[in-house]
């Protein structure tokens, strides 16, 4: 199980996204003057009027006089209504931007997840605007979160992809893999997208399988982010498996399995690069290295 707190991005504390308020247009409008607006250009990067990126979002009243149709109730903070823009929808573009992984790394907590939620958000608006059903245009509503068609009624939703991502380990090793599209030296735990009618635990064998030829014989959920690169919520998990050679297939161009000390050489020298802080990713193998450090501690001991 997970020994600590997550530290990694997006995981909170983000807005209360108080729903009810969606189906309140008139509340909506009176919050807009006063909201902080976090404005999104069609690339995912935060805009705002300050190059410096001191302050990432700007106020209702400073972008537009009135509520636009294009704008997203994103919840409320302590310091009044969040909404989400598009940055196209600006007759001026504005000078600052920002990624959403440095976001993660220069805000504050909150304010980052509350830009990975718009960006989510809105990057499932730019890519639904006809209907699944019959083909008819969409119209936004409730606060910007449901697309209801203007020719037959049926309402979309914003979607999530689930992913799981697992930090497998036989015992004395952790299994590791690359890509080879990633930078040079980067590895990390395995992931994968879950597919229809599967459950948590067996996308995680399959994965695991998939990409290393190893079987899962257990595992237990650990901790989840949200990923908005686009829409995943990467399901995070740690999972024992047999101590077997690693197997790659398509997916992965190297897998292996690192004890703590190897791994701790393979950084040191940097043949490995692990993943950023911000991830989930980063996370899981660090509560690995910790857990055994702890094991071989406690060994000693007695």
């Amino acid at each position: 199980m997970a020994s600590s707190a997550p530290g990694y991005a997006f995981r909170g504390p983000g807005l209360d996204r108080s729903e009810l308020l969606r189906e309140r247009p008139d509340d909506l409008r009176a919050r807009w003057a006063a909201a902080r607006v976090l404005v999104v250009d069609a690339d995912g990067h935060g805009r705002f009027p300050d190059p410096s990126g001191a302050v990432g979002y700007c106020l209702g009243a400073e972008l537009m006089p009135e509520l636009p149709e294009a704008a997203s109730f994103l919840g409320l903070g302590d310091e009044g209504a969040w909404f989400a823009l598009p940055h196209e929808v600006l007759p001026d573009p504005l000078p600052g931007k920002i990624d959403l992984r440095a976001a993660a790394t220069e805000w504050p907590a909150r304010d980052a997840a509350a830009l990975a939620e718009a960006r989510a958000l809105l990057h499932w608006q730019q890519r639904n605007k006809f209907c699944g059903g019959c083909g008819h245009a969409l119209g936004l509503c409730k606060g910007g979160w449901c697309a209801r068609c203007t020719q037959c009624g049926l309402e979309h939703y914003p979607r999530t992809d689930p992913a799981i991502i697992v930090a497998v380990s036989d015992g004395e090793r952790l299994l590791l893999g690359r890509q080879a599209s990633w930078p040079a030296g980067r590895w990390s735990v395995l992931a994968g997208f879950v597919e229809p009618g599967e459950s948590l635990e067996q996308a995680v064998a399959r994965e695991v399988m998939e990409e290393a030829g190893i079987p899962v014989l257990e595992c237990q959920y650990a901790a989840s982010q949200p990923w908005p690169f686009p829409a995943a919520l990467m399901i995070g998990f740690q999972a024992q498996g047999l101590p077997l050679a690693p197997s790659v297939g398509d997916e992965l161009e190297q897998a292996r399995w690192f004890t703590v000390d190897a791994l701790d050489s393979a950084i040191a020298t940097g043949e490995v690069k692990l993943p950023p802080v911000l991830s989930i990713s980063r996370w899981l193998v660090d509560e690995w290295v910790a857990g055994a450090r702890a094991r071989r501690a406690a060994a000693t001991a007695t």
